[in-house]
């Protein structure tokens, strides 16, 4: 059954790490990409048909409180309202953006959420966020993150999430951070309770992987202890 969310999200995804914007164009002017093109008849026959001009898309958002004037995309299922109006719904899909950092984030989820406390799925991905905003740690509930095709290029940015207890599910890949030398293991240490992540499952082998990884690349902090001055 597909997850009801609020959902703000520009273009198409059809895969895993996979930006698709290319037909949304298309998909706005009413135009299919899907199956055989439109066929036109010769000049000959008389029976020339003029397809419409297709529409630029509408600028996409690039600021968090952008999104309080745009209209959410329909999806399977409707989405409930509370009396006050607002949405009563534990998933917030905002991929496909130009959102380039998450000020004021919290203000704007609690603006269109009647429960934002209660948020448990939040997709970010194909943004252009450099960082991994402090704000996300503060959804105590939150167990499904996507921040795939971002530009978060230090990988000491995954210490942030640790502090989320119910978070499972992670993806990073299609930042420059994949590109770090254990990268999958560095997470996977920094995150144990996930069971996702990058769209696969985390495996024992996986995780005992991790453990030697960390053994030999991460040294243990020393602490020490100062005595008091008599």
């Amino acid at each position: 059954m597909a997850p009801v969310g609020w959902s703000f999200t520009q273009g198409h995804a059809s895969g895993p790490g996979k930006r698709k914007c290319e037909d949304h164009w298309e998909e706005r002017s009413g135009v299919t990409t899907s199956g055989s093109r439109p066929r036109l008849e010769s000049k000959e026959n008389h029976k020339s048909q003029h397809l419409p001009r297709p529409r630029r898309p509408a600028p996409r958002p690039t600021t968090t409180p952008d999104l309080t004037s745009e209209e959410p995309r329909t999806g399977l299922r409707p989405l409930r309202h509370s009396k006050s109006g607002k949405s009563l719904t534990q998933s917030l899909w905002l991929n496909n953006n130009v959102l380039n950092d998450l000020k004021d984030f919290s203000h704007v989820v609690s603006l269109l959420l009647e429960h934002p406390e209660n948020l448990a799925w939040i997709d970010l991905s194909f943004n252009d966020l450099s960082s991994i905003d402090p704000v996300l740690t503060t959804f105590f509930n939150l167990s499904v993150l996507y921040l795939h095709g971002n530009s978060i290029q230090r990988l000491g940015e995954v210490n942030k999430l640790a502090v989320l207890p119910r978070l499972r599910s992670l993806t990073l890949h299609g930042n420059p951070i994949e590109e770090e030398k254990g990268y999958r293991q560095y997470v996977l240490c920094t995150l144990p309770r996930i069971t996702t992540f990058d769209f696969s499952g985390v495996t024992k082998a996986d995780r005992t992987t991790a453990e030697v990884w960390k053994r030999m690349n991460i040294k243990p902090k020393k602490f020490r202890i100062k005595q008091n001055a008599l």
